[in-house]
């Protein structure tokens, strides 16, 4: 029978054994994947988007995961020899781990775990396509730079010998595909391939997604929380929530036609420019509410010339030639950078993954040493001069400059409740008389972040990952700090919690006087967030202006070139 479709679901349903408890995944699922056709599938963390696509890559362990319902129908393109005159199998056959690597592969989130470390890139090809297509060494070598040559990696003859720590983050992105499309599937899964890039990888990433798909006539599924992504690449979407299918269609009646209220919120709650100087809509049960009751503080015309921070040439190099015939060759990850920050204001520091952002942030928490330049800080009538070699700031300095970390769970201790995470920094800086004003503080700070007063007790597994967030947040706030660093601080959440945690940064701003330095590759982010824009390149600031000047009128070519790679548009 000949059918429109390379992989269908019918009432898919799956359940997990949690201990003595059977926790629901996914439920009466129906997913359509046409021939040459990209499917993206939406929706929140917990949805049931990576179970369902690990379902049909047949590598949910069957010692955990019950298959309730449903079945899959697999076309014969897919199955070649391996279905025996069949078509519908039902999840957990083994056909789906047949079929692995040939008829269906997969693309992993973040390749720094995927590709294995102690093996080259070079290896990890050549294995599977002597496994799966019987080639001598040398011919399983010889398509391996054929295909680093396809996926576009610079040096493709050299690639191979490398191991995955030598290479960038789009770089390895880039070895994962051509491992995922070595063995020419027919379907391919991308399971959020492009989260942790940098706008303009992420968008040479998509081309290349897009032009393998073409070329070898593929269909793929596309898992992402990013509607910007989806907008780039998809011809139909399923938006999934709470282990359901909410609402499928093209991606033009989705995105621009929305019927369930659940789509409708993911739409609203992405920063737009329309957003700017108001809360964002947030998602609460089935309806889209503003979380914060008041506007955002807008821009001023002219800023208050009351400085809390001054930098003038803070340069940092290192040196890149070491060994006992090293000639002293150095490169400066920052370079000569010089500007400052205003009282109260959002500064939203954007560029390429290696341009410096880091490496700055690190220098102005006194993390890592200036090798020149000076970093002054004035807070509450005092002036510190912070000049260069010199990483020892004063304590009543440190209490006043906090950070906020990309990665919540690996910022709290495991082992710690969030109760002494909040309170450890309080006493640390002698805030407060005992531990019971210190633990009635931190109750406070929680309810402030949304949390409960009887979270004081739990630890970080207990918490999603927006909690979390908040977690790492009223821990910052513990020091009664006056400014805080937003370290890629939103980059990993979904479009509706991210949203919440924007309200919150803001909220606390207003109530707190707070003044931030704000870090994101999320280019409407930045936009939404700040008062003002830096943009930086190979170490050093190319641009810097109020955000409406940088994104309308920028001025500098590479800037412009960011604004042009954000998915979706801006």
């Amino acid at each position: 029978m000949i059918t429109d479709y390379a992989i269908e679901t019918h009432s898919l349903g799956i359940s997990f054994r949690s201990g003595d408890d059977i926790v629901k995944a996914v439920s009466e699922v129906n997913i359509s994947l046409k021939h040459g056709k990209t499917l993206a599938i939406v929706g929140e963390s917990g949805s049931g988007k990576t179970v369902s696509s690990l379902c049909l890559m047949g590598l949910l362990d069957k010692r955990a995961a019950i298959f309730d319902a449903g079945n899959i129908s697999l076309s014969k393109e897919l199955i070649g020899e391996n279905g025996e005159g069949k078509s519908v199998f039902q999840p957990g056959d083994s056909i789906f781990q047949t079929i692995r690597g040939t008829g269906i592969a997969m693309i992993f989130q973040e390749p720094m775990t995927s590709l294995n470390p102690v093996m080259t890139c070079g290896d990890q090809i050549t294995e599977m396509l002597r496994q799966h297509k019987g080639m001598s060494k040398t011919e399983a070598r010889q398509r391996c730079v054929e295909l680093f040559r396809e996926v576009l990696l610079p040096d493709p003859e050299i690639i191979p010998d490398k191991f995955p720590f030598e290479l960038s983050g789009g770089q390895r992105q880039r070895v994962m595909i051509a491992i995922a499309i070595s063995c020419e599937p027919h379907v391919l899964i991308a399971d959020e391939p492009t989260t942790a890039l940098d706008v303009t990888v992420q968008k040479e990433i998509l081309l290349l997604l897009k032009t393998l798909q073409q070329k070898h006539g593929m269909a793929m599924i596309f898992i992402t929380h990013d509607l910007g992504v989806v907008k780039e690449i998809a011809d139909d979407i399923v938006v999934m929530r709470r282990g359901e299918v909410v609402e499928s269609g093209s991606a033009n009646e989705v995105l621009y036609h929305p019927k369930h209220v659940y789509t409708q919120g993911l739409l609203a709650c992405k920063p737009s420019p329309k957003h700017k100087d108001q809360p964002l809509p947030t998602l609460k049960e089935e309806n889209i509410q503003p979380e914060s009751s008041g506007n955002k503080k807008q821009t001023p015309d002219f800023l208050p010339d009351e400085k809390v921070l001054t930098v003038r040439e803070l340069t940092k190099t290192y040196q890149i030639n070491r060994g006992l015939f090293a000639k002293g060759k150095t490169k400066a990850a920052v370079d000569a950078v010089t500007f400052d920050v205003q009282k109260g204001e959002t500064i939203g520091l954007v560029g390429e993954s290696g341009c410096g952002k880091t490496t700055l942030s690190r220098m102005l928490l006194g993390l890592i040493e200036p090798t020149h330049g000076q970093i002054q800080y004035r807070f509450h009538g005092r002036e510190y001069d912070i000049p260069a070699k010199n990483t020892r700031l004063p304590s009543s300095l440190r209490k006043e400059i906090q950070i906020v970390f990309q990665d919540p769970y690996s910022a709290l201790n495991p082992k710690h409740t969030i109760g002494f995470a909040i309170t450890e920094p309080m006493a640390v800086f002698g805030l407060h008389e005992s531990d019971i004003k210190r633990k009635s503080k931190a109750i406070e700070l929680l309810e402030r972040v949304g949390l409960k007063a009887e979270h004081f007790h739990r630890y970080p597994h207990e918490f999603s990952g927006g909690q979390r967030q908040r977690i790492v947040i009223a821990r910052a706030l513990a020091c009664e700090p006056s400014f805080i660093i937003c370290d890629e601080s939103v980059s990993a959440l979904d479009v509706s919690v991210q949203a919440q945690v924007l309200n919150l940064l803001n909220d606390l701003k207003r109530d707190f006087g707070l003044t931030y330095l704000f870090i994101s590759h999320d280019l409407n982010v930045v936009y939404y967030m700040s008062d003002r824009i830096m943009v930086m390149q190979r170490g050093k600031i190319v641009e810097f202006g109020t955000a409406r000047e940088v994104f309308f009128h920028p001025q500098n070519e590479y800037t412009q070139k960011l604004i042009q790679a954000i998915p979706g548009g801006f």
